[in-house]
């Protein structure tokens, strides 16, 4: 909903007799062989399965709520400043009891955060796992929301949304296509797999948050 639709006017383009037909119900965090690409999002864990995968991209959470609410409540200058304001949290949240936020210093070692927080979890006002949900509830001001970078980027840049402690962030997702491991792989199924590649960056980076994202 928030990148894959903005991409699939060009591989229309370019495969123009290639159909697709897609199942969304969530994230995935496991590949499904009943499908031809899977596009599965995991955190630190390990891809799992007898599967073809490549990394698409990195996916930060960042922490974001509308200008409306900030003005209201106030802007968090530093992280403890966030238990005084409504968290709207995704509902993995629920297993766990803290908050853990990163701080990347160059003064740091190469590709480590420089200072780590641990924060108990701010009061829930909304917990869910639909991400299109907690973005929502963020736009329309009802508190400080944890998302990931590829779905708060476009409302950040069209100001509905402000970054929160920007120097913070919380952890990350990895995105990675997927295709079960077949003798004879159609070349509809490779030739949409290569674009999800080629269009993301096939690398661990974050384009969301860089000058020029995707």
């Amino acid at each position: 909903m928030h990148q894959l639709a903005l991409h699939l006017p060009r591989f229309r383009a370019l495969y123009p007799q290639v159909a697709l037909e897609v199942t969304a119900t969530g994230p995935f965090d496991a590949a499904d062989d009943q499908h031809d690409v899977s596009i599965v999002s995991v955190g630190q864990q390990v891809l799992q399965g007898g599967f073809v995968a490549r990394q698409l991209v990195r996916s930060t959470f960042v922490l974001c709520a509308s200008p409306a609410y900030l003005n209201r409540r106030g802007r968090p200058a530093v992280p403890e400043d966030l238990l005084a304001h409504d968290g709207l949290l995704p509902s993995v949240s629920a297993l766990r009891r803290q908050l853990n936020l990163y701080r990347d210093d160059p003064l740091g070692g190469e590709g480590e955060p420089a200072r780590v927080v641990h924060l108990p979890l701010p009061r829930a006002t909304l917990s869910t796992a639909h991400i299109e949900l907690l973005l929502a509830s963020a736009v329309a001001g009802l508190g400080i929301a944890g998302l990931p970078s590829f779905a708060a980027s476009a409302c950040l840049r069209d100001g509905r949304l402000e970054r929160v402690l920007p120097q913070w962030h919380g952890g990350a997702l990895r995105l990675y296509a997927a295709m079960p491991t077949r003798r004879q792989v159609p070349l509809r199924t490779r030739l949409f797999f290569d674009f999800l590649v080629q269009t993301f960056g096939g690398s661990d980076r974050d384009p969301w948050l860089d000058p020029q994202p995707v």
